[in-house]
This record gives C-alpha cells, structure tokens and sequence, in this order.
C-alpha cells in the first residue's frame, strides 16, 4: 500500500531537520512525501531540498492556515493511506510506517492509532508527557477519549467519502474531524501499540490563555456537531489528560 505523508510547513526551518530526518530513515519504501509550505519567508525550502531525498510533491503558496494546508496536502495525496507529521514532530523510530501499514493489513480497518510522546522543544530524548491510547471502543468517545490525531493515519477513501478539515475551525479541525469519522460514520480503527511519533511541546491550542478558552469553546462545537454529549466528554477528556505527565 502507498502511504501519502503530509508535513505543512511555515518558517520551519529550526525544526523541519529532525522531521526530515526521521522521514528519511524510514524503511517502508513505498511513501509518498508531500510538503505544503505557506510561502515561508525563511529558509524553509532550503532545508527541505538539502535533507530529504524522498520528497515527491512541494506546493508553496499563501493558505489560510494550518488546516487549509492539511486539506490541500491531502487533496494532492495519491496513496492509498494518509498520515500527517507536522514540521516540529518525528518519526520515534525507522519502522514506524512500516508497522502502521502492516496493523491497517493484518486488521482489515479503515484506519490505525497509535501512542505518542511530547519532547522538550530543545531535547528531543526528554519526554514532558506520556499519551498511551489504549484500546478503541466506541463507547470511549463519549467520555472525551480520542487517539493522538498525529498518529492517526486513514485510507484516502474515507477522506473522501466523509470529507476533510472544516475551516471554520481555527484550533480544533482535528477533534471535529475525528469524531465525525469515528462517531457519525463509524469507520473501524486499529490500535498499534507504539509510541511512533515524537512531537515538540509548545502546540498553539495551549499557547495562551486566549488559545486554551477557544480551544474549549471548538471542542464543545465538535462534541455537539456529532451529536456526543459534550459536558462529560469535555470534563473528563481535561481531566483524563492528567496521568500522561507521570507516564514516562
């Protein structure tokens, strides 16, 4: 199966390097690498062309946003499952895609999660939270579970048979997106149980005050959108976020 990895990018250059990298070690051959990159102003695009032989497709132009970009990444996508790693997250180890791909196959599922690490923005080795997913079962969803949406890789099909970010969502694009796949249409899941990606502390959901109260106010939207009863959901997916600062 093709795998269509998509990594938007903004001014990424301090960061893109470890992404490429891991992208690079991969030993899953058949990827398809896509970067949409926002018109960054520095040096982004030099990077990308120095360190990583295995990009196919670059689109650089002015968005509106991260989720515009994502969409646009995979519109463009021509594999026959999608994944995204944004451009301060890795790869945690060579054989991640190949163990992504290999759960969807031997499962039979539309879609496969995984668990994932935060890192120290500087140290990458230096893991600030621990989220372990579990087991999916629908019922779960209710009470605010969700896997890591950047380990969350989903046949094209879905994609297209249930649709992509909606913009109107500025923070929280994924959340919704999530529960319309998983709760409105039900697309079956597997769960590998891995930490397959890394991913840098510092996302702007929690970058401030005013960031933490919208991001409270798109999950309710998204909980309500797909019909899940939101103040438990909401409540207890804050509350469930607790243990991963003890899990290492």
């Amino acid at each position: 199966m093709k795998v269509s990895i998509i990594t938007a990018t903004y001014n990424s250059a301090n960061t893109i390097i470890d992404t490429l990298n891991s992208l690079e070690q991969q030993t899953y051959h058949d990827i398809e690498y896509i970067i949409i990159d926002g018109a960054s102003k520095d040096n982004t695009l030099d990077v990308i062309n120095r360190n990583c032989t295995r990009v196919t497709t670059v689109i650089s132009e002015s968005d509106k946003g991260i989720y515009d970009a994502l969409n646009k990444g995979v519109n463009a996508a021509t594999g026959d499952i999608v994944g995204f790693l944004h451009s301060d997250d890795l790869f945690a180890y060579p054989d991640a895609v190949k163990d992504i791909v290999n759960t969807i196959t031997k499962n039979n599922t539309d879609a496969v999660y995984a668990d994932l690490q935060y890192v120290n923005k500087n140290n990458i080795d230096s893991v600030v939270r621990y989220w372990k997913s579990g087991e999916y079962n629908i019922n779960k969803l209710n009470k605010g579970w969700m896997p890591p949406h950047p380990t969350f890789y989903m046949k094209r099909s879905c994609y297209e048979q249930f649709g992509l970010f909606d913009l109107s969502f500025k923070i929280a694009a994924d959340y919704d997106s999530l529960l319309r796949y998983l709760y409105l249409n039900r697309i079956s899941m597997s769960y590998l149980p891995k930490v397959t990606l890394k991913m840098r502390v510092g996302g702007a959901s929690n970058r401030n005050l005013h960031n933490i109260i919208l991001k409270t106010k798109e999950d309710i939207r998204a909980l309500k959108n797909s019909r899940v009863p939101w103040l438990q959901a909401l409540v207890i997916k804050n509350i469930s976020k607790i243990p991963q600062f003890f899990k290492r």
